[in-house]
């Protein structure tokens, strides 16, 4: 095997390809970790390989045991928040170092953003409107949206990939076929504008995804279509460990691992 350190980068989002060649071109042998095997670009170089698959901490944890991993990098979603302590945990459990990208915030709540603390909450606020909703924060936490819009009497309609695990949760959830909308993205400001219009929407949901999620683009459209945003907020992880600058998170990474540190996991016990 190649004697440079060898890096589990948790992925899955759009900043995956970009941060693993940045990682790959320090001289890291990069294995890039996803829930699921949707359609996704890791980044064109020998030295990044891809696995998927959900994996708990016990699972994670042994995963950097066996493929002799230096440390984790956790770029999931910023709403991930079970996969973060997982992370951390397996990490912690390992004695490896365990570093966090993090996409900045992009939503400010204004006159026509409102923030809810939670699903919940948005599901309740949103629903409450009278109007068609628009569903754009994917497909794990529909069951708070459906239950609301069918006690309001009102139309809901979720964008989200279209994978089989999204399908699963539309059955799980009751959310009917007209009301499931499968797509990639990010959208444009346009795509977003001709979906609000086709659907009548009058109240649109998203998550602060940052601007790599495509949420200015959701929140011009909103604001042209004359549309309610509610903005689920962000968990509170921040620690120490996270970045929101990929150069600033590969230098860490090369103060704590440097690549010409060869991986002998027993020295590291």
């Amino acid at each position: 095997m190649n004697d440079a350190p060898h890096i589990l980068l948790l992925g899955g989002t759009s900043e995956t390809a970009p941060l693993a060649v940045k990682l790959a071109t320090a001289g890291y042998q990069v294995l890039v970790s996803t829930a699921t095997d949707a359609a996704l670009a890791v980044g064109d170089h020998p030295a990044i390989h891809r696995r998927c698959g959900r994996l708990d901490r016990d699972q994670l944890a042994a995963l950097i045991d066996q493929e002799r991993m230096m440390a984790v990098i956790d770029a999931t979603h910023p709403y991930a928040r079970d996969v973060h302590q997982a992370a951390r945990d397996a990490a912690t459990h390992s004695q490896r170092p365990y570093l966090r990208y993090q996409r900045q915030a992009l939503v400010e709540a204004s006159g026509d953003v409102v923030t809810a603390l939670d699903h919940d909450e948005a599901a309740q606020l949103a629903c409450a409107d009278g109007r068609p909703v628009l569903l754009t924060t994917g497909s794990r936490h529909l069951g708070p949206y459906v239950a609301a819009a069918q006690h309001n009497g009102i139309a809901l309609y979720a964008r989200m990939l279209n994978h089989p695990e999204a399908v699963a949760a539309c059955e799980q959830a009751g959310l009917a076929d007209n009301g499931r909308i499968f797509g990639r993205g990010p959208f444009s400001l346009e795509q977003n504008r001709a979906l609000i219009r086709q659907y009548h929407i009058g109240v649109l949901v998203t998550k602060d995804s940052g601007r790599a999620g495509g949420v200015a683009e959701k929140l011009a459209a909103a604001r042209l279509e004359q549309c309610r945003v509610i903005v689920v907020q962000r968990p509170d992880e921040t620690t120490e460990n996270t970045f929101d600058d990929m150069d600033r998170l590969v230098a860490a990474l090369q103060q704590c691992c440097p690549v010409s540190t060869v991986s002998k996991i027993g020295e590291m016990k």
